[in-house]
């Protein structure tokens, strides 16, 4: 049984789109026994700490363009972005091909036509720059952005949510990396950041 949507979701979504996050979730949950998405211990707060934490994304991109999710796992944060998002198309990159079968049957049961699903390594897809480049704990800062590169264009925009270690890895990606780099604190932890990143590019000679 799943747990109920957040009385304050209402206030932040519309009906239609509160219904798909509900049966996406659902969806989560129930995939969740067969291959594991996400720790089981999560399950309570998921609401919070897995569909929250993708929705906070949606307002720091672009109106407009095309969106990126690197090793999208469990649809998280890209289904949860195409959902609130249906005009942005959403591209999602995970090289696991039980988890890229569970993400194209779950765009399909959710009726989310602005969904694609690439089933392969960021750094072995075919580069298509985006407006919005996301990713979840897929690695570290510098080395996402190395495995990322060839996908974005001069104005992507990077959203990568990170915990309490965002400003260590700003820090040492500073070393071999230029552009702008933001901290912005997470909505649903108060150790936790996302870091926005533009016009980014390797420092000469790195």
């Amino acid at each position: 049984m799943s747990p109920p949507p957040p009385p304050f979701l209402d206030a932040i979504v519309s009906r239609e789109t509160r219904d798909r996050l509900e049966a996406f979730v659902a969806l989560l949950i129930a995939e969740n026994e067969r291959q594991n998405l996400i720790a089981a211990s999560t399950i309570p707060g998921i609401w919070v700490r897995h569909i929250v934490d993708g929705l906070q994304l949606a307002p720091l991109a672009p109106r407009a363009g095309a969106w990126l999710d690197i090793g999208s796992g469990a649809g998280l944060p890209g289904l949860v972005v195409a959902i609130v998002r249906p005009d942005a198309p959403m591209t999602l990159i995970e090289p696991r091909a039980r988890r890229a079968t569970f993400l194209e049957e779950a765009a399909k049961n959710l009726g989310l036509t602005n969904v694609s699903v690439v089933a392969a390594k960021a750094e072995a897809a075919h580069p298509s720059p985006a407006a919005v480049i996301s990713a979840r704990a897929v690695a570290r800062l510098d080395a996402l952005l190395a495995i990322g590169q060839r996908h974005a264009g001069p104005d992507t925009v990077w959203l990568l949510p990170k915990g309490r270690s965002a400003a260590e890895e700003l820090a040492i990606t500073r070393r071999t990396w230029q552009g702008s780099f933001r901290l912005i604190p997470s909505l649903t932890d108060p150790e936790a950041s996302i870091i926005m990143v533009r016009d980014v590019r390797r420092k000469a000679g790195r």
